[in-house]
C-alpha cells in the first residue's frame, strides 16, 4: 500500500463525533473501578496523558492534511472533533481525581516534559509518534470493549466515559495512519517501515515504564507501596485482565509488511455499545466544520 487511495480503511466507515459530557455533578471515588486500587490507578494514570496527548495527535495530523483525498479530509475533521471532545472529558475526569484527593502534579510534569520534547522535533517525526500511539489506544480500546468484566462494578459515569472513548478510538484508528501514508507517499517502503518501526520501539520503551511509574505515584498516596504492590501492578498488566499481555500480538502486527490498522475490522465492538451514545451524535454538518482544540479545551468544565 503506497497511498490512502489504496487504504484498507472501510469505504463505508462513518467516523461519528458523539458530544458526551460525563460526571459534571458526580464525585469520583479514589478506587472508582470496582474498589480496585490497581485498576483505578491504571486508568487514572492513563487519563492524565490524554488532554495534552490528544491535542498533540490533532496537531500532528493537521500538519500533513494539505492535498489529502477528500474522503481522508472529512475523516481528519471528524477525528479532530472526536479527539477534542475526548480531551475535554478527560480534563473533567482528571479534575475529579484531584478533587478525590490525588496530587497529579508528578504525572502532569511527566506529560509536560514529553510535550516540550515534541516541540523540538520535525513534524513528520511527531506524526510517526502519533500513529504508534494511536495504535496503542486502538489496541487497548479493543481489549476494554471485548472484556465484559473490565468495568463491572465501576462507578457508572466513569465506566460509560471509558467505553465511549474506546468506541471512538476504534472508529478513527486508521486516520492518522492514512495521513502518514499520504505524507510519506514519495518514500520507499523500506524508509517508511524503518521510521515507523523505530518510533514504535521508542514509544514502547517509554510507554509502559511511564504508566507503571504513574500508577505507583498514585498508589503511594493511598499508602500502597513496596514489592507487593509492584507484583499486583504486573499481575494486572500481565495476568487479569492482562492489558499488556493481550496487546502483544496486535503490537507485533504493527511491524508486518503491509500493516494497516483496518487490516482487522473490529467495528462489531463499536456496534456493541454505540446505541448507548446515539443521542449524542453530532449533526452531519458539524463534522465538516473546522474545530479549534484550544477553544474547546478552554470550556472543558462547562
Amino acid at each position: 500500500m503506497s497511498s490512502p487511495s489504496l487504504s484498507p480503511t472501510p469505504s463505508d466507515l462513518a467516523i461519528t463525533p458523539r458530544d458526551m459530557r460525563f460526571g459534571r455533578d458526580d464525585r469520583q471515588g479514589r478506587w472508582w473501578l470496582n474498589g480496585d486500587p490497581i485498576a483505578s490507578a491504571f486508568h487514572t494514570a492513563l487519563s492524565v496523558t490524554f488532554p495534552k496527548g490528544e491535542a498533540m495527535f490533532i496537531e500532528a495530523v493537521k500538519a500533513h492534511r494539505d492535498g489529502v483525498p477528500e474522503k481522508l479530509a472529512r475523516e481528519i475533521r471528524a477525528f479532530t472533533q472526536q479527539e477534542v471532545i475526548h480531551s475535554r472529558e478527560h480534563v473533567v475526569f482528571n479534575r475529579k481525581a484531584a478533587e478525590a484527593g490525588y496530587d497529579l502534579s508528578e504525572l502532569e510534569a511527566d506529560v509536560d516534559e514529553v510535550m516540550e520534547l515534541i516541540k523540538t522535533r520535525p513534524a513528520i517525526v511527531n506524526l510517526a509518534a502519533t500513529i504508534a500511539l494511536e495504535h496503542y489506544t486502538a489496541m487497548m480500546a479493543a481489549i476494554m470493549l471485548r472484556d465484559d468484566k473490565m468495568y463491572a462494578g465501576a462507578e457508572p459515569e466513569w465506566a460509560a466515559l471509558w467505553k465511549w472513548h474506546a468506541i471512538e478510538e476504534i472508529e478513527h484508528k486508521g486516520v492518522a495512519y492514512d495521513t502518514w501514508m499520504h505524507a510519506t507517499r514519495d518514500w520507499s517502503r523500506w524508509k517508511r517501515w524503518r521510521m515507523k518501526s523505530l518510533m514504535m520501539l521508542i514509544i514502547t520503551l517509554r510507554f509502559w515504564p511511564r504508566r507503571v511509574a504513574g500508577m505507583k505515584a498514585l498508589l503511594k498516596q493511598d499508602g500502597l507501596s513496596g514489592w507487593r504492590v509492584s507484583m499486583r501492578i504486573w499481575a494486572y498488566l500481565l495476568g487479569r485482565p492482562g492489558i499488556l499481555r493481550r496487546s502483544f500480538l496486535p503490537w507485533l502486527a504493527y511491524f508486518l509488511p503491509g500493516f494497516h490498522p483496518w487490516n482487522h475490522d473490529d467495528r462489531s465492538l463499536i456496534r456493541k455499545y454505540e446505541s448507548d451514545y446515539a443521542d449524542a451524535i453530532m449533526p452531519a454538518h458539524a463534522s465538516a466544520a473546522p474545530v479549534k482544540a484550544q477553544d474547546e479545551l478552554a470550556t472543558a468544565v462547562a
